[in-house]
């Protein structure tokens, strides 16, 4: 029970029970004074209760913490959330009097693209949050110059931050769901100057709080909070134990309502007594009060909560009631007149309120009314939708561990370790096929200057496959919990100080083939009783291992080399093995025919041979095998082979295993089994793929391209971007397919690399056919072209060399004004315009014959999920509009529609 609550039963018992019976209080004295000091005692606790309070001064320093006498919270330094960035002060000439003590000094962050603070709130994931953050310029770096950079909260963009003038002051807030138990705050260099920040805070808000802001899973960003008929001063806490800032503003053509009486009653959860007591009406009594605002983006969403109380005693000849309209339309609740009285009640959206370019209350008083409308006081949320999740909380937990265990020191390992992927953690690798959680898969400290036992935050990295430990300056005895990472296939552990021996569980996983384990020779093998003193013996056999080392090492050196001379002599050309064996399943020739059912159904063919259908155990496969007769197929598949073997991302199809025995190359991909994406655009699959799933494909397809682009390193260009490399897996999810045309360009290239011209007619990047420069945006070319199919139905050309190309078809239908005419005629009817206008203008600049102009695919992928939502608003308004018709036919039909 919250403590308010608490407070009002004590109260009312207090006064009702002792107060107003001088029999009871002779009594009952012990009960009395009991009750009088638990009633004192919560409301000491309830005035000054910071337990879900994070509150910090950035840049102070180090251990510093204060407690500020505006507001009497306690404030600490930030060095215990952040390991980047340099101490500052504003300069003394902007320090002036009765400025907050947490503006003065900041932390301005110089080095790196992006820094990050973390925090870890007690009450943990799946609660509400309050987040803001402060700035304040005030010239510190003495530049004079304003700068510009963006705030991220979690993995994606919160805001833009920037200033008017040296004095400004910008707040940031915003009421977040949290999912993981870390909650990152960080700051983007944009290139338009040095981020900084001076103050960051963290409110947890309780269910009883909660509750009032949704209870879905989005999260608000503040408009505007607005504390009306209070004299021109903020309200925050202790009057708001939340610690919301209500802001008062002089607002025009309105008096101010006040009642010194104070009739109103303080059980009340939601809003502080302070702010309900005031309130503004129109200066003409008859006419309505008009609260209006524009959004700073047309296409926010926003939630709107007017907080109402009758603050006046009526007479009993005086009435006070009114309807409320938002742009134009009547937004009373149950379509009945607003009564307030002396106790807060909150008129809220029920739901995002449609976009538009200005937004208007208006609050008009009905017939019967005597008094004019009132309004106490008013927020204005939009809506923010984080879509990508961060890492799996048990992961960044123990990576979080390992770090400060460690006290690891590497630029960026800042924020998520592993995402957004083009800032993932250096040495920390990544599974994003969990539709739920990246999973960390690898992580390498080589190198690193570790020192200590292996630290056990490592056994609760539950999903990695390899381990790199090598070459530090660790000690103690090689821990057991390492055996028990059932998915661990790679360790390294030499150049250490380890004392003992191996576990006997790691040693058999590593002579059974399901570890490649590698260690210094000095370490015993086999003795789960490892000795702890220095008087064990060292083991016997050592020599022997070492023998028996250096034969198996020679032997494998043999079987390579008859392994690599017969390719050679059956392919004409030398192949270049790399470390499949260390990475994913081998499978004989005899094990792809038994899984193949003897390549009995072929589902696909292309330059390097067919593609067949297949089972393992009851998982569906699709096998790709090499024909004997492609040269240039061979080529492919190698390239393919390898790409497929060092990237892993939910939108690429994942390898499952490989086949490398004598003539018969192949290799085992997971299975689709909607086909390809072409299938369905060109009506030879029966079903018709609607507008949001033509969407969520495209935004499946841009996020792979994404992570290919942004997200590996060094960079990798699929070079054979297609409808038909699109592939659909059972529930519709796109994922690319066919890497054997994919490049990769080397670090030292820069940004692009000279090859040959390789790609398919209709899909081909102009600039990249009469120059032979590849880039990232000749790939963004093609994505242009296959998401103008997925918005026509068209082919990127027809079968006559001479048809008109998609480009210039949907051009020349743009030209005459009708955007809907470009849509596929199967569901066109049931597109959203808007929507359709994003998606084309997505495109449209993909296909820029200058590819200067043409968007990153991380552009691409952003702006294709707002046109989800966009699509996702109209199909709510359409339902329930169609709900609304329903119920009307159903009364002219003499039915009562709530039966």
């Amino acid at each position: 029970m919250p403590v308010c609550l608490y407070k009002y039963y004590i109260r009312v018992f207090f006064i009702k029970y002792f107060l107003q019976s001088s029999k009871r209080m002779r009594l009952f004295p012990v009960l009395y004074f009991v009750s009088l000091l638990l009633y004192l005692a919560l409301e000491v606790h309830s005035q000054d209760d910071q337990s879900g309070f994070i509150s910090i001064d950035c840049g102070i320093p180090a251990d510093a913490s204060y407690t500020d006498s505006a507001t009497n919270l306690n404030y600490v330094s930030d060095s215990g959330f952040t390991d980047a960035g340099e101490s500052k002060t504003i300069l003394p000439y902007y320090n002036t009097s009765g400025l907050p003590q947490q503006l003065v000094a900041l932390r301005s962050f110089p080095q790196g693209i992006r820094n990050c603070y973390t925090l870890k709130p007690v009450q943990g994931p799946s609660n509400r949050y309050l987040i803001r953050a402060w700035f304040m310029y005030g010239n510190y770096d003495s530049k004079d110059v304003l700068p510009q950079f963006d705030i991220h909260l979690g993995v994606e963009k919160w805001d833009t931050i920037s200033f008017s003038k040296t004095t400004s002051l910008e707040r940031k807030e915003i009421i977040h769901v949290q999912t993981s138990e870390y909650i990152y705050g960080c700051l983007v260099n944009t290139g338009l100057g040095t981020p900084f920040i001076s103050a960051l805070e963290l409110r947890y808000f309780n269910t009883e709080i909660s509750n009032l802001y949704t209870d879905d899973f989005v999260s608000l960003q503040l408009f505007g909070r607005v504390d009306f008929g209070q004299p021109l001063e903020s309200c925050r806490y202790k009057d708001d134990r939340h610690d919301r800032i209500w802001d008062s503003i002089d607002y025009s053509n309105s008096s101010i309502v006040y009642n010194p009486e104070e009739t109103l009653t303080e059980l009340d959860f939601y809003v502080p007594y302070k702010v309900m007591r005031t309130a503004i009406a129109p200066d003409n009594t008859s006419n309505p009060l008009t609260i209006t605002w524009e959004p700073l983006n047309v296409s926010d969403q926003f939630l709107i909560y007017l907080h109402l109380a009758e603050v006046q005693t009526l007479q009993s000849n005086q009435i006070r009631e009114f309807n409320l309209y938002l742009n134009g339309n009547l937004w009373t609740p149950n379509n009945e007149p607003v009564i307030p009285t002396n106790q807060t009640s909150v008129v809220r959206s029920s739901a995002p309120e449609l976009p538009a370019s200005k937004h208007e209350i208006v609050m008009q008083k009905t017939e019967r009314s005597t008094l004019p409308p009132i309004i106490n006081a008013l927020e204005v949320y939009s809506v923010k939708k984080f879509l990508q999740s961060q890492t799996h909380s048990q992961d960044a937990g123990s990576i979080m561990d390992i770090k400060s265990a460690y006290k690891i020191q590497i630029e960026n390992w800042q924020g998520d370790p592993c995402v957004p992927q083009a800032y993932a953690w250096d040495g920390v690798g990544c599974s994003y096929n969990d539709y739920n959680f990246p999973r960390i898969t690898t992580l390498n400290l080589s190198s690193s200057r570790l020192s200590g036992k292996i630290a056990s935050s490592i056994a609760n990295l539950t999903m990695i496959r390899s381990l790199d430990l090598s070459n530090n300056n660790l000690s103690g005895e090689v821990p057991d919990f390492l055996s028990q990472l059932i998915f661990l296939r790679i360790l390294n552990i030499k150049g250490n100080n380890f004392i003992g021996s191996v576990p006997s569980d790691l040693l058999s996983k590593s002579k059974s083939g399901h570890l490649l384990l590698s260690m210094d020779a000095s370490l015993g093998g086999g003795d789960t009783n490892r000795c702890t003193s220095s008087s064990c013996k060292k083991s016997s056999n050592k020599s022997t291992i070492q023998m028996a080392s250096l034969v198996s090492a020679f032997v494998l050196i043999i079987i390579a080399v008859i392994i690599l001379t017969l390719v050679v002599r059956n392919r004409k050309e030398r192949i270049k093995i790399t470390s499949l064996e260390t990475l994913n399943r081998q499978f004989t020739y005899s094990e792809i025919l038994r899984i193949t059912n003897n390549l009995e159904k072929s589902v696909g063919e292309g330059g390097f041979g067919k593609v067949y259908h297949g089972h393992i155990g009851d998982t569906q496969v699709a096998v790709k095998m090499l024909s004997a007769t492609s040269a240039q197929g061979y080529r492919e598949f190698e390239t393919e082979a390898k790409l497929l073997m060092r990237i892993h991302h939910k939108n690429l199809t994942a390898l499952v295993g490989y086949c490398m025995e004598d003539n018969h190359l192949g290799i085992i991909y997971e299975y689709m089994a909607n086909g390809d994406l072409d299938g369905y655009l060109a009506g030879r699959k029966p079903y018709v793929l609607s507008w949001e799933q033509r969407i969520r494909i495209a935004i499946d397809a841009a996020e792979g391209f994404e992570y290919l682009h942004h997200g590996c390193r060094p960079t990798i260009i699929h070079r054979d971007v297609k409808s038909t490399n699109i592939l659909l897996s059972e529930n519709f999810q796109g994922k690319l397919a066919d890497f054997g045309l994919s490049r990769v360009i080397p670090s030292e290239a820069g940004s692009h690399i000279i090859t040959e011209v390789a790609r398919t007619l209709g899909y081909l990047d102009p600039e990249y056919y009469a120059s032979n420069r590849l880039t990232k945006k000749s790939d963004v070319y093609s994505f242009g072209i296959v998401l103008l199919e997925i918005i026509t139905g068209r082919p990127a050309r027809g079968i006559d060399d001479d048809s008109e190309h998609i480009v210039r078809w949907v051009s020349s239908r743009i030209q005459q004004g009708d955007i809907k005419v470009v849509v596929d005629s199967r569901i066109r009817e049931t597109a959203d315009i808007n929507s359709v206008q994003k998606a084309v203008e997505i495109a449209m600049l993909c296909v820029s014959i200058a590819s200067d102009n043409r968007p990153p695919m991380n552009f691409v992928a952003t702006h294709l999920k707002e046109c989800l939502e966009t699509d996702f608003i109209w199909n709510e308004t359409r339902r329930e509009e169609l709900i609304g018709e329903m119920s009307l036919t159903l009364e002219s039909n003499g039915i009562d529609s709530q039966e």
